[in-house]
Formats: C-alpha cells, structure tokens, sequence
C-alpha cells in the first residue's frame, strides 16, 4: 500500500521548552517518561485555517514542566522522508500561528508532588481531538491567604494556520528578504545549547551592529516580551513559554507531525523603530522540548506594535518560515560556510518559490462559470465572437428559462423562507423608485411644456418596471429614467422649438431609433465589448454617477438659499449666476437633478404662489434654514438606521428590519415633520400639472424625412448611452462578490430594454434604462451578509443573495398604485427631502468602490491599512499612482459630463468608451501590467 498523502504546513507553537537552573539540557532525554504521557502530538487535521485550540494549563511552579522523554536521535535530513522533496504546493500549505498569554494566581498548597493529565479536546470541521499531556508539580505555598495553591495560574493558548507566502503575487516577500540582505543578521556556529543563551546572543547580534539605530533597545527588556511568564517573574522558577512562534507541519491521514529542525519567534516591542530579523545557525540539533527536539535554525523576527499589515512581525515571520518549509533548502544552508554563501541560498529559494508560484490560478469566485456571458478573459475578441446572429439571446434564453418558476418561489416555498426581507426590500425599491420618478417628472414637466408631465414619468416607470420584472433575464437590475435622459428631451425640445417640429412625433421617431440600433446590438452580441472595461473603469464611472447625486443636492439647497435667504428679486439672476460660477456647479450628468430641475423649484411654480403676497416680496429666511436642516436630518436617520444593523441594540431581526426600512421611515418622518411640523412655513413641492390624456400615440407621419434622418442621428447616441449603462449597471449588479449563481442575460435584457422604449416612446412616456446605484442596492438588500475579521479590519462577506422577481413586481405595481396619490398627498414630501435620498443613495453606493477606498488611503496612517489583496500585491508608491491617473480620467468624465454646454454631454458616451484604449494602451506605458491587473482583480 502506498504511504499517505502528506500536506505541508508551518505552524506556530506555543509552548517551546522548560528548564530549570542549572539544569543540563541533555539530562531530560536519559529520563524515562511518566506513565500516562505519551510521545508525541496527533490529530486530524482539519481543513485549512480551520483549526483553533484553546488550552487552560493551571500550574505554574518550579517544578512543573512537560513529560520528559528519550531523544529522538534521527538526523536533521529526514524529518519526513516525504518531505525530501523540493515541493510546495500552495493548497496543502499552512502557517499555524500560536499566541500563549499566562495569568498567574496564588494558591494553597496541594502537599505532595502530583502527576496529572489534561486532556483538551476541540472539534473543527472534521472531528478534531488535540490530547496535551501537562505535568504538573506543586511545591508547597508560602502565602496562606490564597485559597488556591501558590504558583499555579492560567495559561491561553491559540492556534491558527497562515497561509504560505506568495512569492509571485505578494511584492511584500521579495521586500522582507531584500531588507533582510541588506542588514543581514547571520549567526552561523551558534554554540549555546539552552534557548535562553541562543535568543541573548541573537539580540545581542543586533543591538551591537555597527549601523544599529535602536537607542532604546535593551536585550533584557526584550528577553521579558519573547517569554509570557518573563514579565512577572517569580523567584526560584524559571519556566519559559514562547509567546508568539510559526513552525512548520506535515499533515497526514494519522495525524500531525511537525518540523522540528527550525522554529521562528516573532516579538514586538514599543521600544523598537524599525524591524529587524536574525537567522542562527546552530553547531549541533537542540532538543527544546515538546516539538523541537531537533532544532537547528532559529529565526528571530522583532518588529514595532504599530506598523502597515503587511510590514508586521507575523508577516515578516511568515516570508521566512515559507522558505524554511523546503528540507531541500535546510539542508543547503547546513553545508554553507560564509555570511555570503548563505545569502545566496536564500536568493536562490526565493527564485525557486516565485517561479513555483507562477502556476495557474483557478478562477476567482467561480461559483457559475456557465453563467457568466460576459468574463473579464485576457483573449482579445474575435470577428467570430459576432456571429451567428442571435447567438447570445439564444444562450441567454436557455440559461435562464429553465430556474424561471424559482424566481417566483424560492425564499416563498421551502424551509428557507424570506418573506419578510422581501416585504423590506420592496418597500425601499418603492421609495428608492417613486421619488426619482416624481422628481423627473416635475423636470419634465418644465422642459417639455407639459408634454411629459409627472402622470406619464409614474405610469412609464410603472409599465416598464412590471415588464423588465416579467420577462427580463437579471431581474435584479432596477429601471429607471435618469438625468442623461431628461438631457436628451431637453434638447429634442429645443430642436422642435428651433425648427417648428411636433414635440411629440419627434420624441417618438428618436425613441423608435434608439431601440432600433439597441436591437442590432443585442442580436450581435455587442455586449460582448463591455468585457474590456475592467474593474477600474467601472469604479470610475460609478463614483462619477454618486458625485453628481451629491452637487446636485448642493445645487439644489443653494438655489433655495438664493431664492429665500434675504436676497431679493431684483438681483436674484445676477447673483444666481454669480454663486453658480463661483462654486463651479454645472449640470449634472446621471441620475440626478439638472438646473432645469432646480430652476422649477425656484421659479415660483404654482404651489409656492399660494404664499402671502408679504412672503413673496421679501422671502423668508425660514425656508432655506428648515429646507437645509430637512435635507441633512433625511440623510442623517436613513444612513443611521442603514448602519443601525451593526449596533448592539434590539434583536438582531429588528435591527436587520430597520436597516432595510431606513429609505422610506426617513422620508415619511421629515415629510411629516415638514409638513405637519412646520407648516406655518411654505417649503417647496415638486410641480405637478395633470395629463389630458395619457395613453396618445403620437402621429408618426407627420415629419419630414430630412426630420427623420436628424432624429436617426439623435437616436443613435442615445443608444450608445442606453448600450453602456445598461450593461455597466448590470455588470456591476452581477459582479462576482455578489454571489449571483442563476446566470446573467445581457443580450436579452438589451433586446427587452429595447422593445420596452419602443413603446414608451410612442406614448410619449419618458425612457427608462438600467440605473445605478439602485441595482446595486437592490442585490444588497435581498443579500445575506457575514461580517469577519482580518488583521483588526472588518470586512462584510456576501453569502448568498435572494434572486427573486417578487421585489421588482412589487415595487413596480405600486409605483403604479401611486398615480391615485396624485396631487395629495405626494405633494406633501418636499424637495429637500428628495435631496437627502440623493445624499443617501450617494453615501451607500460608495461604500464597496474601491477606487474611493484608494483615495482614502492617502489621508490614512500605514498602520490602519486594510490587508486588502492590492495592499499585498502591489508596491504602494504604485497604488498612489494608480489612483491619481483614476482621478483624472474622473475630471475627464467631469468636464464633459458636467459641462454647462448641452451638446458636449450628448457625446459623453463616446468619452466613456475612450477610456477602454486609455486602460489597454496609455496605462501600461506607466505602471507593469502585472499591478494594473492585480488592482483589477477582485481580491
């Protein structure tokens, strides 16, 4: 029968050695045993970075120690015959980290010596079972006054397993080793034989180097933090535990067998400004105790508390303990005989290690891999990638048809039931959906004379949502009608103006072109193209989107300011224009107010009329203050009640209901508070003018053809703004983190968003596509989210998402409920309130954009960053470079998109797909390809 499989691990052993004063190190091996302990350590091993134990050790006296037993003569070389090989697979690999703290307490005396076993059982994964064998003896008490006997205290011990150093992809290994060489540490025929006279040698090493620049390092205070019981030391003992050491160990089917050859202490200390390492050499195997009893190596890794999570004492610990874990490698330091011969081979291991390491990477999160129809693959596309016609909504349709019926059932039939999230979820897609809608629509309502009014902006959201809910592929993804596209109508309204056209009939033909070129796309496979943004380019354009929520909430409170706080009519114009150049507020791009909007609040629309003809004359200061603190106060409960989750308060069921009930509690409680509150002061409402009729097909034959060719060419940018955001915003509601396993459907969607604006454009109802961030939001609603820890940083981990089509139906049937609560009482919730959902909506889209968490990190201590994958893989002067040429594709995007002039934002789309050449040819000229994709990555 073969041997069995082994695994490669380092782990970190607590508990090193015990000694006693003046005892021979070599006495303990020509002792026999006591009855009942046993040779070594076994167990299963669980899977990787599984494994915690936890041991309570109760005395601590002069005479306890660990069992002593015979010495296991074997030479360094064959630790595991096994291991003999040069090997180093990454998935068996393991670093076992162990931090023991000891906590002494007095006790009475037991009396005699006593033997005594504990035995400490964990389970893990697969039943786990550690047996620690303790002897304890107990010498008689001097203190009375303790019940408990004197010298036995507790002690704490956790395990845990590191993953390997990646030499390939982690930048920070070849760093460790390169600081290392630089001030090389290097004891090559240490002669002590006690741990104690190795670890005071060490140090001494490198207190006493020429270019020391530690003037607060004292060997003594350093000896104290290497040991747990050193800083309360009792006379006449001298037990010592190892605080925080990596070793190495073999798994195999019996059990766990550790590399007893070398052993690497990590220490941190407040006294120390820098971090230093120091290998020794020893002349001759130690035994040390439990698990080492053949050392030869002892790598010692000292390091200040506070330092970037990559520079910390256990990551420097672990670069060195991945190369110690090659026996091969041992064995050709033992046969090194100068400082350089030594310092080659380790410069010949990290070569080794990092070309090991450039094997395949599986995929990423792959959780559906015939899904996905859009990957971010390395091979460029192909003119057959095209072809046939239809081939993608065909696979798109076979994918998603057969788990059509779940998408009504799951989370309503079977034991894991939803019910109540969906009910939340519904609410918050109905608020998060309504007030846009009605904010638009008054927009509309203004640019178009009526044309488009907020009747026909509720009932076209309404039609189009419950469609795309029926019938779409993601039904995830939200839609609605944004900022770009009341542009659009803008400007088809000045072409009618301009040229005496009927508004409606050409509002139609470009809305008929739009979905006509929006067909061709989707029956090509044109979204195949959007597989070349990546990661970054998406971020860019999604932070964009959230910018222009927050200016125009700003815009927005300071045109109310200019209208009611003590400025008077005369010069209203003036100093509007002049506050405006001054702060430099544009026309916003994406799914937010424009200065069209805000011009209809402020230009005496018909409710605000209804103020006494005194209020008119001189306006009150009132207004604007309650209208800017009604604005903050939304934006401070919806995020408050958002992040109320996290807090210890109320069940954890309640607190998940009120984060998911934040949006629409803050709305209606500021609604009520403005209206029923404040109601002596008139705040100002979204214009409303009822539709004579709603449902009027517009007379196609009425225009020109030379009128139909403009409208062609209108139509065809459109569709290249239609073609980005809807897929963008479903890429990023389908991205990988989310954990979404029923498929995608881009082809589809683009077919049904296409079919949905033909006939919303014949009625004349306003265009709706794909929005963000409320996509987003949506997925992370419906999502079950675990929090963990990492290095003291908190990271929130998607587990699974509810993939249903019940939300969006919902949320849509009642957008439609909502034309019965026209003009009252939707009219009651004001403006400003509007403002602080557009706050919100921005302050929780940017919560997982990582070009934003880059741009924190310039205003962050190394210390606080977070051990994020770029962090590890990526030099930081790169990373900075990274985000400011992020930033200033950003402006790009600004200064078109935010342009005053209306014709530079209709080109905005072709902006967007420049920076597919900016990302594939300019930024590799700059920074390697290797860290460009590295910050791409999802982790």
């Amino acid at each position: 029968m073969p041997p069995p499989a082994v695994a490669r691990a380092i782990v970190s052993q607590g508990v090193v050695g015990v000694y006693r004063p003046g005892e021979d190190p070599g006495a303990r091996h020509k002792q026999p045993r006591p009855s009942g302990a046993r040779r070594g350590e076994r167990a299963r091993l669980p899977p990787p970075f599984s494994l915690e134990d936890q041991r309570l050790r109760l005395p601590e006296s002069p005479g306890l120690g660990w069992p002593r037993r015979a010495r296991s003569r074997c030479p360094v070389g064959p630790e595991n015959s096994s291991m003999s090989q040069c090997a180093y697979p990454e998935d068996a690999g393991y670093l076992k980290c162990d931090v023991d703290d000891a906590s002494e307490t007095h006790e009475e005396s037991l009396g005699e010596e006593a033997f005594d076993t504990v035995n400490s059982s964990i389970v893990s994964g697969e039943s786990v079972r550690f047996f620690v064998h303790v002897n304890l003896q107990v010498q008689p008490s001097q203190a009375a006054e303790s019940e408990l006997p004197d010298g036995c205290g507790l002690l704490h011990t956790s395990r845990k397993y590191l993953k390997l150093k990646n030499f390939e992809e982690e930048i920070r290994a070849h760093r460790d080793l390169d600081g290392f060489l630089d001030r090389a540490s290097i004891i090559l025929n240490e002669t002590a034989t006690s741990l104690d006279d190795v670890l005071r040698a060490m140090l001494l090493r490198l207190v006493h180097k020429p270019d020391n620049t530690e003037p607060d390092c004292n060997v003594d205070l350093l000896m104290a933090v290497l040991f747990t019981d050193a800083g309360t030391p009792m006379e006449g003992k001298a037990v010592h535990l190892l605080s925080d050491t990596i070793q190495g160990v073999t798994a195999t089917v019996t059990g766990v067998q550790y590399q007893q050859s070398w052993l690497c202490i990590i220490c941190t200390s407040k006294s120390l400004l820098k971090r230093h390492v120091c290998i020794s050499r020893l002349v001759r195997p130690q035994n040390w105790g439990e698990n080492c009893c053949e050392v030869r190596f002892v790598i010692l890794v000292l390091a200040p508390p506070k330092m970037k999570s990559t520079k910390t004492a256990t990551e420097v610990g672990r670069t060195f303990a991945t190369m110690f874990l090659d026996i091969t490698f041992r064995q050709k330091l033992l046969k090194t005989r100068t400082e350089e011969e030594f310092k080659e081979a380790l410069v010949h291991q990290r070569q080794l290690l990092t070309v090991m390491d450039q094997g395949p990477n599986p995929s990423l999160k792959n959780y559906s891999i015939s899904s996905i129809c859009v990957q971010k693959s390395h091979q460029p596309l192909q003119h057959k990638d095209f072809f046939p016609v239809g081939k993608g909504i065909r696979e798109d349709f076979a994918r998603r048809f057969p788990v059509y019926s779940l998408d009504f059932t799951d989370g309503i039939i079977g034991k894991n039931k939803a019910v109540g999230k969906f009910i939340t979820t519904t609410l918050f897609l109905y608020f998060a959906c309504l007030l846009p809608t009605i904010a638009f629509g008054s927009l509309n309502d203004e640019i178009t004379y009526g044309a488009i009014d907020v009747q026909k902006t509720i009932a076209g959201q309404s039609i189009g949502g419950l469609l795309y809910a029926l019938f779409s592929g993601q039904p995830l993804v939200v839609l609605l009608t944004t900022a770009p596209l009341a542009l659009y109508t803008h400007v088809i309204r000045g072409i009618c103006d301009d040229y005496e056209l009927d508004f409606n009939t050409f509002y139609a033909w470009t809305g008929l072109w739009n979905s006509f070129f929006l067909a061709l796309y989707a029956l090509f496979n044109f979204s195949l193209i959007m597989s070349l943004f990546k990661r970054s380019t998406e971020e860019i354009i999604a932070l964009f989107i959230s910018m222009t929520f927050v200016l125009d909430a700003v815009k927005g409170t300071v045109k109310i300011f200019q209208k009611y706080y003590g400025i008077s009519h005369g010069n209203h114009n003036a100093d509007h224009i002049s506050v405006l150049s001054l702060l430099g507020l544009g026309t916003s791009l994406n799914t937010s107010f424009h200065t069209a909007l805000n011009t209809s609040l402020l230009a005496n629309p018909p409710e605000l009329t209804s103020v006494s003809s005194r209020s008119a004359e001189h306006p009150s200061r009132e207004t604007a203050v309650l209208s800017l603190l009604i604005m903050l106060g939304t934006l401070w409960l919806s995020y408050t009640l958002y992040q109320f989750k996290k807090s210890p308060y109320l069940h954890p069921y309640m607190r998940e209901i009120l984060s998911d009930c934040a949006l629409p509690i803050s709305v209606l409680t500021f609604s009520l508070i403005s209206s029923y509150g404040f109601r002596e002061i008139k705040m100002s409402k979204f214009r409303y003018n009822p539709s004579e009729s709603l449902f009027k097909i517009a007379e196609m034959q009425s225009l020109s053809l030379g009128a139909i060719g403009s409208a062609m060419g209108l139509g065809f940018l459109l569709s290249m703004l239609f073609f980005i955001e809807q897929n963008l915003v479903a890429a990023l509601a389908n991205a990988p983190e989310n954990r979404l396993v029923k498929g995608t459907a881009y082809h589809w969607d683009l077919l049904l968003v296409a079919v949905i604006n033909t006939g919303l454009s014949l009625f004349g109802m306003p265009w709706i596509h794909a929005a963000y961030p409320h996509s987003p939001l949506h997925v992370r609603a419906l999502a079950v989210v675990e929090e963990r820890v990492e290095n003291g940083h908190i990271y929130e981990t998607i587990v699974n998402v509810w993939e249903t089509r019940l939300t969006t139906l919902g949320a849509s049937i009642l957008v439609g409920f909502s034309l019965l609560l026209l003009p009252v009482p939707l009219q009651w919730i004001p403006k400003p309130v509007l403002y602080g959902l557009f706050l919100y909506i921005a302050l929780t889209s940017i919560d997982a954009n990582q070009l934003f968490e880059r741009m924190a990190l310039l205003l962050k201590d190394q210390a606080s960053y977070p051990p994020t994958h770029y962090i590890r893989r990526v030099p930081q002067r790169k990373i900075h470079y990274f985000t400011g040429l992020q930033v200033l594709q950003l402006l790009l995007l600004c200064a078109f998109g935010m342009s005053p002039l209306p014709y530079m934002k209709m080109i905005f789309p072709l902006i967007m797909m420049a920076m597919i050449p900016i990302r594939y040819k300019l930024l590799p000229r700059i920074i390697e390809a290797k860290y460009l994709d590295a910050m791409d990555a999802e982790h």
